[in-house]
């Protein structure tokens, strides 16, 4: 149960991404540390990209349901474990496609 807990924190910090871009009024940055692009439309490029963090914190709370009924080391939670990169490669390869179509071309 504790596990669940901790996992949905961090769902709760996933969705809050979400909605602090989609409230954004400049272009969101989705990788840390780097420059906001330049974007034809900063709200549906927020919007698209506020939508990814939607979907990707719905996934991962759902990659932790394990927590709620397995019980501590077993074989099961491998489904969780190896689901987050696997989604979260996914997130990128999407968020890159966003980008192509709403990025400014110089």
């Amino acid at each position: 149960m504790i596990g669940f807990v901790i996992w949905s924190v961090i769902f709760l910090v996933l969705l809050g991404i979400g909605v602090w871009t989609w409230k954004s009024d400049k272009a969101a940055t989705f990788f840390t540390g780097t420059k906001p692009p330049s974007v034809t439309d900063v709200r549906k490029y927020n919007r698209a990209v506020a939508v990814l963090w939607f979907v990707y914190a719905g996934l991962f709370e759902l990659l932790g349901i394990p927590f709620l009924f397995l019980k501590q080391n077993a074989p099961g939670f491998l489904w969780s474990i190896a689901g987050v990169p696997v989604i979260s490669v996914a997130l990128m390869i999407a968020y890159n496609r966003v980008l192509r179509k709403y990025e400014r071309v110089r």
